[in-house]
């Protein structure tokens, strides 16, 4: 689709995901809008996620054999997948589509397009970090633990496509695993780990705070406390938006806009349907907890993930955040006290002494995912409204390169990467 000589542009969503495509809209010249029903940027999804930006890692959910593991896990009492079906049409739908998608073949491709954002972001990111000088505490490195024999071999795998893609990686034996995090605890069986020295982890929150500040200064308006009711388009173009901001519903008319970004999350579904557009995203609910670490205690080194409950623990300044477990069904963000003692289990497992487990508290977000695990970016067949949405739980790790890529889409230049697969002609 050739680009429109649009300047005024709205963005909805203020998390990673939208705060970086603000940015570099107005990087590009356009006069920005952000709007955000929460009171602040990186409020709901960006808050409390697992703070890992791992491209090596990264991973469609549809992968070869979980629908046996979901299926297993329905009666455990600590359980990385949590099935919760709910009576909806839409459920049902994006169940049959992910068993679809679960086959080696189709696991493949997915994983190769994810990856191709994954690692376009985090320069992006490298590159946003360096040019406004933002701390978000970084910590270079990334620890996959394995527990036992099984899940060593399991990696197999995930090893040869890390091979065929050149990402550095090491196997390491429980010795050289201790070695690397000599905090873990003795008491749990480590057959070894999988190590990507390349990837990192950083406190989401503190990024998109600083980069809005940034955004702000260079003329980004954030308008939060506002609700979108409507995308307007006439003829199959974009005309604005109609809100319920700070000062109560629009009134006589909607606000005018020449383009349209949506960036947020499963609430913004139907603004999309409304136009015909339908699309097969789901909150798959995760779950985490943050806690002070105890006095003296040092804490984790590098951000690692136990392979057995699919749980990530995340080294913060002055903190220790335990992150994971999936559940799929009810859309309803309660937390529930089964992912809470997952999330406690694991990180009472592996460092028993930093943090009072018994304190924890559990935080749940709504991870909008699609069915095969790419995001969804780009134009849409009604001139002026793009997409940036479905990213899942990997909105941290592809939100600069994502953010990029579409404002490149919406001023007409061709994207750094090839968007094959990526955008919204993969669902035709």
């Amino acid at each position: 689709m050739s680009a429109l000589p649009e300047r005024r542009v709205a963005v909805i969503g203020a998390g990673i995901v939208g705060t970086c495509t603000a940015w570099y809209l107005r990087e590009r010249g356009f006069e920005v809008d952000v709007l955000e029903r929460r009171d602040g940027v990186a409020r709901e999804t960006s808050w409390g996620n697992a703070g890992v930006i791992a491209p090596g890692y990264v991973t469609p959910w549809a992968a070869p054999g979980m629908p046996r593991k979901v299926l297993s896990y329905l009666f455990a009492a600590e359980a990385p997948v949590l099935f919760r079906p709910v009576p909806s049409i839409a459920l049902a739908r994006w169940i049959g589509r992910w068993l679809g998608e679960c086959e080696l073949a189709r696991y493949r491709v997915n994983k190769a397009r994810m990856q191709r954002l994954a690692f376009h972001s985090r320069d992006a990111l490298h590159g946003l970090r360096a040019r406004l000088g933002i701390d978000d505490g970084r910590r270079q490195g990334y620890l996959q633990l394995l527990r036992s024999e099984r899940d060593l071999a399991m990696t197999g795998p995930a090893r040869a496509l890390l091979e065929e893609n050149g990402v550095p990686h090491r196997l390491l034996d429980a010795d050289e695993t201790r070695a690397l995090e000599p905090a873990l605890a003795r008491g749990v069986p480590l057959a070894g780990a999988l190590w990507l020295p390349e990837d990192e982890s950083a406190s989401c929150p503190d990024f998109a705070q600083a980069l809005a500040d940034a955004a702000r200064t260079a003329g980004v308006r954030f308008v939060f406390g506002c609700t979108v009711r409507h995308i307007v388009a006439e003829g199959g173009v974009v005309r604005g938006l109609m809100a319920d901001g700070p000062g109560g519903p629009d009134r006589p008319g909607p606000r005018p806009y020449d383009a349209v970004v949506v960036a947020g999350a499963v609430d913004a579904l139907p603004l999309l349907a409304e136009h015909g557009i339908r699309l097969p995203i789901w909150p798959v609910k995760g779950y985490s907890t943050t806690l002070p670490l105890a006095e003296g205690d040092a804490g984790p080194r590098h951000a690692m993930i136990d392979e057995a409950y699919k749980v990530a623990i995340t080294p913060f300044p002055g903190r220790i955040r335990v992150a994971g477990t999936a559940e799929l069904g009810s859309a309803a963000l309660v937390p529930r006290p089964a992912a809470l003692r997952t999330l406690v289990k694991v990180g009472r497992d592996w460092f028993p002494e930093a943090a009072r487990w018994q304190d924890a508290t559990c935080w749940v977000g709504a991870r909008p995912m699609t069915p095969d695990g790419p995001a969804l970016l780009g134009a849409t067949r009604i001139a002026g409204l793009y997409l940036n949405m479905g990213h899942g739980s990997t909105g941290w790790a592809m939100a600069a390169g994502a953010g990029q890529v579409v404002a490149d889409v919406v001023a007409g230049r061709p994207p750094e990467i090839d968007l094959d697969g990526l955008t919204i002609e993969r669902l035709r």
